[in-house]
């Protein structure tokens, strides 16, 4: 699996790189977004979503408290930060979202690869590096 490089140097930059994205993407996805706290998981989420044509990009927020927010009838964003056990991630119902020829942006999925939907997965990695962030994305094409 061969990864694309970009550097980001501003939420605006991080965001449009997300709406680009969202062009590349294939139904059904699982889209995991992975990096540390503050790293610009859900600003690139906010670029994904609205490149989609879901929702604009002021009604994207973290679902970090309430772990899945849907926008539109097929896009998902999942936040598993708060979760401690795989069942709890199990019964979620991510396999039904999936079946909805679905877009699901998953933050902090990597701990939970095994419970996740089989089938079509990029992974975002970001990491921040002095005022940009390193955006590494693989398993696009």
């Amino acid at each position: 699996m061969s990864a694309r490089l970009y550097r980001t140097s501003s939420e605006e930059d991080t965001i449009d790189l997300g709406r680009k994205l969202a062009t590349e993407l294939t139904r059904p996805v699982l889209v995991l977004l992975i990096g540390k706290l503050g790293a610009g998981k859900t600003t690139l989420a906010k670029g994904i979503v609205a490149g989609l044509g879901a929702t604009t990009i002021d009604e994207v927020s973290s679902p970090t408290y309430t772990v899945v927010h849907e926008y539109g009838k097929d896009v998902y964003h999942i936040d598993l930060y708060r979760l401690e056990r795989a069942d709890e991630v199990a019964a979620l119902g991510l396999d039904e979202m999936f079946d909805r020829n679905a877009v699901m942006l998953i933050e902090w999925g990597e701990t939970y690869r095994h419970v996740l939907p089989f089938g079509n997965k990029v992974e975002v990695r970001i990491s921040v590096e002095g005022d940009e962030r390193l955006i590494e994305i693989a398993g696009l094409g």
